[in-house]
């Protein structure tokens, strides 16, 4: 008996179609269980390092760029104690875990430039040792005092707020390090001319991402007039961001200059 034409139609596009459905479930799938898990393990999102000088402290990693002195990003979980304590400012050291050594804070004396915290102090009051350990040198960058008291302040207290409503942000924070930059000291510390700051929630599963590229002067402006793609801030630095995450997954949240679910009224 021959068998229409037709019915061998149906059998390979009704094949195809099912192959293609159980593809896109089990992606849906695997994204969903990534999201799901990215709260358990926020070492996973670290990025990648350009100088593959990785530096890991018991409550932040940072990428150390001797050429630059200074850290091309910090990465930390940014969880707010249930009780604030107020902890005596140390004074800042150099990093004994970067070989090469970290800059000499005495590079900033009488520069004009604070030594700008990129993991903030504030952000480490979960115990004494984790505030002391952002006093290291690794952990400072030069910021003009406008700058660091102003709109970059404004970022810091925005992410803390953000950390107390989410429950935890994940925080990535640096200056863009290119060449040419000026410098201070006598160990030549770059003095970056953008500071970006990265953050990622993953809230009830539902994660979300935003990024911000500020130029380093002092401005009035709303700290939203600065949110850029993560893409922008990856073509500046050439740094790889959520590099772990499913390629689709990444492409998806990278390219999005996306504020929803961070307009937040205080």
């Amino acid at each position: 008996m021959k068998i229409p034409l037709i019915f061998y139609f149906f059998i390979f596009f009704g094949f195809s179609g099912l192959c293609q459905n159980s593809a896109t479930k089990n992606t849906t799938i695997a994204q969903k269980s990534l999201k799901a898990n990215i709260i358990s393990d926020w070492k996973s999102l670290l990025p990648s390092s350009t100088s593959n000088v990785i530096v890991e402290h018991e409550f932040y990693s940072l990428s150390y760029k001797e050429e630059f002195e200074q850290a091309e990003w910090v990465a930390y979980e940014l969880k707010l104690p249930k009780v604030k304590t107020k902890y005596k400012r140390p004074y800042f050291i150099e990093d004994p875990k970067v070989i090469s050594q970290s800059a000499d804070w005495k590079n900033y004396r009488k520069s004009g430039f604070d030594k700008g915290h990129l993991c903030a102090a504030a952000d480490m009051k979960v115990s004494k040792k984790a505030f002391d350990d952002t006093f290291y040198t690794s952990n400072i960058s030069p910021q003009r005092n406008n700058f660091n008291n102003g709109i970059w302040n404004r970022l810091e207290d925005k992410t803390r707020y953000w950390a107390a409503i989410k429950g935890s942000v994940f925080v990535i924070t640096g200056g863009v390090l290119i060449k040419g930059l000026p410098t201070i000291g006598y160990e030549k510390v770059a003095i970056p001319e953008y500071f970006y700051k990265i953050l990622c929630s993953n809230k009830n599963g539902n994660l979300k991402i935003i990024a911000f590229l500020i130029p380093h002067k002092k401005s009035q402006q709303a700290i939203y007039d600065f949110v850029v793609s993560i893409d922008e801030v990856e073509k500046r630095t050439g740094i790889d961001f959520f590099k772990n995450l499913d390629d689709v997954l990444e492409n998806q949240l990278e390219s999005k200059k996306d504020i929803k679910g961070w307009v937040l009224k205080r």
